[in-house]
């Protein structure tokens, strides 16, 4: 451009010139020649100058076109981008929400097995507890009181009022604890089980572990019995006693995986973990908890803690 200025001076300099010395008066014939090559090579150099200036606006349209056509294809290559990159989002999005639920559905079959299998385990004990009552019956002697000839313990009749052992309505007699004193009474369920949850709520934690181990001792298949392996993973938690209070609440998740207490045994199992040090191992705790009962509560609580502890709720979302 800078070459095309100066052309265009020079040819307005020579034109000046030229029209400078066509009025001037012609003094000699040899002046007057001089002065019509000087014309023609002006004259030459306009023509030069008009060709390379059209040269250039022809080139700088082509030029042009080109950019122009160059913006247009990287908007289209733009659009496309981002079109697939939308629907490999999508694709992503449902396939996450596939995997999640088929994750949650087989979750779920896993926590229907478990809860068949503690059902097949209960009934198998009161099959086993009747046929043990059948054989103190049995065996008997004519008049109460007497052990009988092989040294069988005596048995006591359980009042038809209540539930026995297993949830089950009691009126066979029950054979009595092999530590319990000749004599002494099974403590009725619910009641022992109301006044451990008395004791706790007093912080009266001694009489209340207790209490709720009596239940565990007398009553093991029963619902309250997970119930009584909760509370007392909740008085070794509150006590720093995390190595008991996880063994407390893995009672619970094997034994009666059904329970209502299920959830929050494991959130405070994935809480005791991580008091230990056991980063991971909480971790994965509380996203089974998460993936196990997602509308629990206890769920929320899990994401909140690993939200605080900067960390995705699901290994899937964190890689």
């Amino acid at each position: 451009m800078h070459k095309v200025f100066t052309l265009r001076h020079r040819a307005a300099a020579a034109a000046i010139l030229l029209t400078i010395l066509a009025m001037a008066p012609v003094r000699a014939h040899a002046a007057s020649k001089e002065i019509i090559e000087l014309q023609t090579q002006v004259q030459q150099l306009l023509d030069m100058v008009q060709r390379l200036q059209s040269t250039l606006d022809t080139r700088f349209g082509v030029l042009q076109h080109l950019v122009e056509q160059t913006a247009d294809n990287a908007n289209q290559m733009s659009q496309t981008v981002n079109a697939l990159q939308q629907k490999i989002n999508q694709q992503s999005d449902g396939l996450s929400g596939k995997i999640d639920t088929a994750s949650g559905q087989v979750q779920s079959l896993n926590d229907s097995v478990d809860e068949l299998k503690t059902r097949i385990a209960k009934l198998d004990k009161s099959i086993q507890d009747l046929q043990g009552q059948l054989q103190n019956i049995q065996s008997a002697p004519p008049t109460g009181g007497q052990p009988a000839p092989g040294g069988t313990a005596p048995t006591v009749p359980v009042p038809d009022s209540g539930a026995g052992p297993g949830g089950a309505q009691g009126s066979l007699p029950q054979p009595m604890a092999n530590n319990a004193a000749p004599g002494a009474m099974t403590p009725p369920l619910k009641e022992t089980f109301q006044a451990a949850l008395r004791d706790y709520n007093a912080a009266k934690y001694p009489v209340a572990t207790g209490e709720f181990q009596d239940v565990i001792h007398y009553y093991p298949m029963d619902d309250l019995a997970g119930s009584a392996e909760y509370y007392l993973g909740e008085i070794a938690y509150h006590q720093q006693d995390y190595a008991e209070a996880i063994k407390n609440y893995n009672a619970v998740l094997e034994g009666f995986s059904g329970s209502p207490k299920a959830p929050a045994a494991q959130l405070h199992k994935g809480f005791a973990l991580i008091q230990q040090s056991k980063k991971d191992a909480g971790i994965h705790e509380l996203r089974l908890l998460i993936q196990r009962h997602p509308q629990t509560p206890e769920a929320a609580q899990a994401k909140a803690k690993l939200t605080a502890m900067g960390i995705h709720s699901t290994a899937s979302a964190q890689r």
